[in-house]
């Protein structure tokens, strides 16, 4: 049984991002148990009333970035003007420059959202990719996002990783044969994303997404 207890009221208005590649009913139910009310949308102008906008995602790095084209611009002008940001496992890889699975995957090169420098480069360890399965978190340096959650698992589904150009963007690792970025945040600490999913990550995962609502109804 949960021991976690969502808050008694609404804390914040959030806007799931529909481009065709979110787990958007998993996420919605996370996002409602942490105490936000959920809009999914592809409208981008639904993001001037949000509180906060999560970009779910899950597959290729391409066809992520060509569903959002649409919406690029205005995920920009949120992160720049300073409002809450959230990507989930495609989506934070989205928040970076590039990736090397277009070149991988024979389809050259393809620009990400570019709000956190960096690129997403392969698993290259001696174990199975996709990586999958649960992982501990060590919190690197302090961030609303990640209170509490130091030393807790988190669940993975992936086979790229993000190496942000500045190694303070990193805010939580975990260890797959290598150190990776489980969390990475940019230099204003308003965009933000996981790797793993917290809405398949249990209790851990709820903290998370609390810990995103109640920065959303902050700010």
């Amino acid at each position: 049984m949960s021991t976690f207890e969502p808050p008694a009221e609404t804390l914040a208005d959030v806007v799931l991002v529909d481009y065709g590649l979110g787990n958007l009913r998993s996420a919605t139910r996370g996002l409602e148990r942490a105490g936000a009310s959920v809009e999914i949308t592809d409208d981008p102008e639904a993001f001037a009333d949000a509180d906060g906008v999560v970009l779910p995602g899950v597959g290729a790095f391409r066809e992520g970035m060509e569903n959002a084209g649409p919406l690029r611009e205005a995920l920009t002008d949120h992160a720049d003007a300073g409002r809450p940001l959230f990507g989930i496992c495609l989506g934070m890889q989205m928040l970076l420059t590039s990736s090397e699975e277009a070149d991988h995957e024979g389809e050259g090169e393809v620009t990400g959202l570019d709000l956190v420098p960096g690129t997403n480069v392969r698993f290259d360890v001696d174990r199975k990719v996709p990586h999958m399965g649960w992982n501990e978190l060590e919190v690197e340096r302090d961030h609303p996002l990640v209170e509490g959650v130091d030393g807790e698992y988190a669940y993975f589904v992936h086979s790229y990783y993000a190496e942000p150009d500045d190694p303070d963007a990193v805010v939580a690792t975990a260890d797959y044969g290598v150190d990776f970025p489980a969390v990475v945040a940019n230099e204003a600490g308003n965009v933000f994303g996981t790797q793993f999913h917290p809405e398949k990550s249990g209790e851990t995962g709820l903290r998370i997404l609390r810990n995103f609502v109640e920065y959303c109804a902050e700010r």
